[in-house]
């Protein structure tokens, strides 16, 4: 049962329906001065299709889709992965990289494929997340947090998710996957752009 501190803070709720991603979310904002509630625990939530010609775009359109739903402040988050050798592929598109037939596992591996003999040098990406927060009473921002690195050539580590055992990030020597929640926050996308959004909500 919420103590009567909490239930006089603010609910912040993030517009997800990932639980995986719904944790890391929670876990980067720390100890901002909101309630978090994730969209997903909600009955018959529901989120549009990812259709806007932008991750902005998207992440606003998720999180005005909260808003409106709950009436509280509300945090979406579009990302993607760039892969130079592919022009920019799958970006935008990276969560439906290869069609709705397709699980993280199997992105995974036709990223891989579409890189094949592609030599180490030749595979720079980087990681993008924007994160948008809106709500009643309350003006739109919109943030974002960039990580450089490489495409490995098979995955490593069991940590993360989506495409993270493929992202070599050259300063730690280590993959996303192969990183500690810790390590992974100081330096992923998601987090450098969670430090950002910490700043706002403060």
């Amino acid at each position: 049962m919420p103590s009567a501190s909490s239930r006089s803070r603010p609910r912040l709720v993030l517009a997800t329906l990932n639980p995986a991603k719904g944790r890391e979310l929670g876990d980067l904002l720390g100890d901002v001065p909101f309630d978090i509630q994730l969209l997903g625990d909600l009955p018959g939530a529901r989120l549009p299709e990812e259709t806007g010609a932008t991750y902005a775009e998207n992440a606003l359109v998720k999180a005005r889709t909260a808003a409106t739903l709950t009436g509280a402040l509300a945090l979406g988050d579009d990302s993607g992965v760039e892969v130079d050798a592919l022009d920019g592929a799958p970006g935008l598109y990276s969560a439906r990289f290869g069609g709705p037939g397709l699980d993280d596992r199997g992105r995974l591996e036709l990223l891989l494929e579409r890189l094949r003999g592609v030599p180490m040098a030749r595979r720079t990406a980087r990681f993008r997340c924007v994160i948008a927060l809106a709500g009643p009473e309350r003006a739109e921002q919109v943030v974002e947090g960039v990580a450089e690195g490489l495409i490995a050539e098979a995955p490593r580590g069991k940590g993360g998710f989506g495409y993270d055992p493929v992202f070599f990030y050259p300063p730690l020597g280590r993959t996303f996957g192969e990183l500690s929640d810790e390590d992974k926050a100081a330096v992923s996308h998601r987090g450098l752009a969670l430090q950002a959004v910490r700043r706002l909500l403060q």
